[in-house]
This record gives structure tokens, C-alpha cells and sequence, in this order.
């Protein structure tokens, strides 16, 4: 019962981080969208992140540039957003640089899913 447990919040924790570095995608690439060139807006949510929440590791520019990616990546493929949750984000992020169609992105989720 207490292995189960401690499984089932990791996989909770690790959904939560996939949906947060979507979401930041998400709003990056909205703040993108609307701003002028030379805007530097990855720069700044860099460093906001670092003077809000020194702590909490992973903004930096090239993960903040993957999260753009992912974001766009998986934006409107509904089938993904219910298998990209249930991986790492390391594991999303090897799956994402190493494929080039949807239909190969899919198979390796999946397979990424299955074989855990």
C-alpha cells in the first residue's frame, strides 16, 4: 500500500510539472506572439524566474526554449496531451529532439508508456 501510494504521488507530481512547463509554453509563445522584435522575452521570464524563485531549478534559457517547443509541438494533437503526462520530462524532450512526424512521436510515447 505505501509503494503504491508513493508511486501514484510521483506520477501526480510529474503530470503537474509536464502541465506547468506546457503552460509556460504556452505563454511564452503568447508573450512572444504579441511583442516586438527585441523584446528579449525568454531573457526576462529567465530572470524573473530567477529573482522570484531562485530555488526551483530547470528556467533556464535552453529548457525555456524546449517548453516553447513542446508547447508548439503538441498544441493541438489531443492524442499527445494524454500521453505526454505520463512521461519525464527528460523522456518527453529525447522524444521530442529525436522524432520528425506525429505519427512517430505517438509510437514512441506509447512505447515510452508501455515499457516504462
Amino acid at each position: 500500500m505505501i509503494e503504491q501510494r508513493k508511486n501514484n504521488a510521483y506520477r501526480k507530481v510529474n503530470e503537474e510539472l509536464i502541465l506547468l512547463y506546457f503552460e509556460i509554453g504556452k505563454y511564452l509563445c503568447e508573450l512572444i506572439d504579441n511583442s516586438g522584435y527585441g523584446d528579449n522575452v525568454v531573457d526576462k521570464f529567465v530572470d524573473f524566474m530567477s529573482d522570484n524563485y531562485p530555488n526551483i531549478k530547470g528556467f533556464n534559457i535552453s529548457n525555456i526554449h524546449r517548453m516553447i517547443k513542446f508547447y508548439k509541438t503538441y498544441k493541438d494533437d489531443d492524442l499527445a496531451l494524454d500521453l505526454i503526462v505520463q512521461l519525464s520530462w527528460t523522456n518527453n524532450i529525447l522524444i521530442l529532439s529525436r522524432t520528425k512526424s506525429i505519427e512517430e512521436r505517438h509510437f514512441y510515447l506509447q512505447l515510452a508508456i508501455n515499457e516504462n
